[in-house]
């Protein structure tokens, strides 16, 4: 599947593990602001086609998780997870000819209390 950025300056291949049946949501304190749906695609299977210098990440907290976005029109792409660093967790909305509204009630990742956080 072709996804992009909303300016079309970025622009991946990914092909999805399971389609749109890993679709989640997360409530972490970044990813319930960012909103987006998000889809498992394993690290081999996510190609960056156009402007892979033109990626911006962003990291916080242990800084294992990799958000990546487009720094011309905002549009969040890909990260690769803390949860599983061996997949990707690409945007759905941003994915070509893919509209979240289709999927009805998207499934929630419980992001504030990550195993990754406990001490």
């Amino acid at each position: 599947m072709r996804l992009t950025c909303h300016c079309g300056a970025i622009e991946l291949e990914v092909e999805l593990s399971e389609g749109l049946a890993t679709a989640r949501r997360c409530d972490c304190c970044y990813c319930r602001r960012r909103g987006a749906i998000m889809a498992t695609v394993p690290l081999d299977k996510l190609r960056v086609v156009r402007a892979a210098d033109r990626l911006s990440l962003y990291q916080w907290g242990s800084c294992t998780a990799k958000h990546y976005f487009c720094p011309t029109c905002g549009i969040y792409t890909h990260h690769r997870r803390r949860s599983d660093p061996n997949e990707y967790g690409v945007n759905v909305g941003a994915l070509e000819s893919v509209n979240p509204r289709d999927l009805g009630e998207v499934p929630w990742s419980d992001g504030v209390n990550h195993p990754s956080d406990r001490p």
